[in-house]
Order: structure tokens, then sequence, then C-alpha cells
């Protein structure tokens, strides 16, 4: 029986696993830093992968110890989160000719973003109910359907006697939705392969270069006085609006000099402004919280430092409050970019199983947010690729959902991808 075919009859049996697996609530807390219920969802990954012979499951409890090595080496990791029962699940499965032939690996996230207000969702969030071609629950799209699509193809290739010829590893981290501390965690801890795919949702395209981010928390210093006599005292509000109107500058600079072809400008988002006590106060402090997007190669979080710090410099250089009292600034979360040539033989070999499982030529794009592919291109340091079953417009959403098509199609590409890949060369 070809894999058309014999995806056909299983189908009902990997829809009914991953409604399983919606079910059983697995929501980060407070992103990461209060902790996370990951633990159901990864013993139930782990025992599924035992039951579907795999050769090796390893249980990696998160560390904080890690992460800081992370940070230090490489600038990546986002600190002091929650670790009480939160691991990571490595399966593998060995090819039957392993030293001969290359491995890949296929990653995913068990945690989920909360639900919100419960009274907005049609159904409960973990009730998956398949409605119109489409599977609903916390979860569905982002990505517990991309996490479990790899091993659904194993199962696949296995059930029609095709053996890969080089192992294949499922990696199921914990901690993703709080800036991807769980895929550096298994960087750090010598996961590799010969190859890698990032299996979040991606609307049925190939995402071949994600923008980094950066987020700076940066407070200005005022004196506070009654606003009657607002020229005795200083404010921290219209200071900091100085600082606000030359980070427009810088922005509007880095629109006119850096591009890239599958991405959008660099930016400067201020997100949050507060400071302040009354209207009859002139404000003593205020604060800004700005995120930085900025592009592969070209730019890296170092840059970004600098130009966000030369441009509070600036400002203080014209001002005789702001040379005596200084903005301060830190970053409080930050991650990498990443970009994958399209000539490589992984995307090659990517665009030939896409076509054999879609009859047509894959979509090439980029993505404004990050995700753990710059995990394993920057420090795992292997080749990697980023698709999956789902639409972005659905990640952290009420009534989330992930196409059935999608799903059922993302098995066969991996599928045919694990056997353009992992054969003898």
């Amino acid at each position: 029986m070809d894999l058309q075919a014999k995806l056909k009859e299983n189908f009902p049996l990997y829809l009914q696993i991953a409604q399983d697996l919606i079910r059983l609530d697995t929501q980060c807390i407070g992103h990461g830093i209060e902790g996370g219920k990951e633990k159901a969802g990864q013993d139930f990954i782990a025992d599924l992968m035992r039951k579907w012979g795999a050769d090796e499951v390893l249980i990696d409890p998160m560390s904080e110890d890690v992460i800081q090595k992370a940070i230090a080496e490489y600038g990546e990791g986002n600190p002091n989160h929650g670790y009480e029962g939160r691991f990571n699940v490595y399966g593998t499965f060995k090819g039957k000719r392993s030293d001969q032939a290359p491995s890949i690996l296929f990653n995913g996230h068990m945690d989920t973003m909360p639900p919100g207000d419960l009274d907005l969702w049609t159904h409960s969030p973990w009730d998956p109910v398949v409605s119109d071609g489409k599977l609903y629950g916390r979860g569905a799209a982002d990505m517990k359907v991309g996490l479990l699509a790899p091993l659904f193809a194993l199962h696949l290739l296995h059930a029609c006697g095709l053996e890969p010829d080089g192992d294949v590893k499922i990696i199921s981290v914990a901690d993703e939705e709080g800036g991807g501390n769980g895929s550096i965690q298994a960087a750090m801890n010598g996961v590799r392969a010969d190859a890698a795919v990032v299996c979040e949702g991606t609307d049925d395209e190939l995402i071949l270069a994600h923008m980094g981010f950066v987020f700076f928390e940066i407070t200005c210093r005022g004196l506070a006085i009654h606003a009657g006599n607002k020229f005795l005292g200083v404010s921290a509000i219209e200071k900091m609006l100085r600082l606000v109107n030359e980070l427009h500058e810088v922005e509007h600079s880095w629109l006119a000099h850096y591009k890239h072809p599958l991405l959008p400008a660099p930016s400067i988002n201020i997100g949050e402004i507060y400071g302040g006590t009354a209207g009859s106060t002139v404000a003593d402090l205020c604060t800004i919280k700005i995120c930085v997007h900025y592009l592969p190669e070209i730019m890296n979080r170092a840059f970004v430092e600098n130009e966000i710090r030369a441009a509070m410099k600036r400002v203080e250089a014209g001002d005789a409050w702001l040379t005596d009292h200084p903005f301060e600034a830190h970053v409080y979360q930050s991650g990498g970019s990443y970009e994958m040539d399209p000539q490589h033989d992984l995307s090659q070999a990517f665009r030939k199983a896409y076509a054999a499982s879609r009859g047509k030529e894959v979509n090439i794009v980029g993505s404004p947010g990050g995700c753990d592919s710059r995990v394993w291109r920057n420090i795992a340091q292997i080749p990697t690729l980023q698709f999956g079953p789902g639409r972005l417009a659905q990640c952290h959403t009420i009534d989330e959902y992930v196409e059935l098509e999608q799903f059922e199609q993302s098995i066969l590409i991996y599928a045919n991808l694990i056997r353009n890949w992992c054969s003898e060369q």
C-alpha cells in the first residue's frame, strides 16, 4: 500500500491521538517564569514513543544552570523560570543503516499559552472538537499537531514497510512560550542530528528566515513637584518622550539601510509606557518597554544594543538633567535571528518531498516573529528548516484550530522528507 492510501486509512487514529493530547492542559504560567504544566503531555508523548518502537527515550529535566550557561556563551536564554516538574523528551528511532545515512530531528514544544477568558470559547479549550474540516482546542495549531505529525510520519512509513536508513529523532520541549528555553537546553546538552525541522505552524509555506528580537526596559528619573511649580521640577515623562522621538529616527534610518528578501524591515516598537502619579504632580519616573526586531546576518543583538544605547547617549548629551541622571536600561528577553540557504541540500530535499506530496512547488517565505529555528541553526550549528501544520493567525487565539487538510498533508510531507534525507548516500 502506498503512503497516501495508508495515510487515509490511519488518519482517524492520528486524529484521535491528537485529540487525546489536546485534552491535557499543558499551559505555561506567566510566560514560564511561574512554571508550566507540561508534565502530563510529556509523559503522554514519551509513552507513545515507547509504544511505537523508539530505541531510546530520554527525559531531560529543565535546569537553570544550563540556561545561565547559554546566556553566557550565546546570549540566548531567559533566566529565573520555574522548573518544578518540567522536562524535555528526546525520542530516537534508529535507522537500518545509522552509520551510513544522515539523521534528522523534528522539534516541537509541549507548552501552550493560557486560554484566556474561558467564557469566550465556543467549547472548552481542552474539549477537542472537529467541525467544518478543523480540529479546535488549545494547542491545536500551536503546536500539538505539529509536534505529533513527524511521529505519525514515522508510524506511517513503518506501516508501509519503509524503514528509514538514518536515525529520526523527535524532540518535545518544555518552556518554549517563555522564549525558547526548552530547545536551548536541548541544544546545550548536545542533542544533534544532521538536519532539523522545527514543526511550528507555517500555513503550508516553508520558512527559511526569521527575525531576531530584543526586549528592553528603559527608565528615566525626574524631580517631582506640584504642577503649579512645574518649572522647579523635572518631568520624567517629557524627558522620555525625547528618547521615544530619537528611537523613531533610528527606526527610520534602519528602514533606509537594512533590507532582506524574505523579511520586513527591522523595527522598534514602543509597547508599554507608564509613569507619574497624578495630573497635579510633575512625574519623577517614567518607564518604557520596547521590542526590537532585527534582520539575520546583517544585524545582531550586539548591534541592536549599541544602537539603542547610542540613541540614549545622544539624548542625554543635549540635556543637563539627563547628563547627571542618565537613562537606565536592561534587556529582559531576547532571541537570535535565523536564516537558511534555499539551495542547501536539506532545502532541496524538503522541496522535493513537498512537491511529491502536494503536486506543486512550496512557497518560500520568512517570518517576522522569532522561533526555535534559531536555536538549532545557531547553537547546535545544524541545517534547519521551519515547516508545520497550522496558521500563525491561530496561535494564542480564542477558538484556536488547525485545518485537517494541513494536519494530514504535513504527515505525508514529513514522511517523504524522511525518505529523501535519511537515505544512504
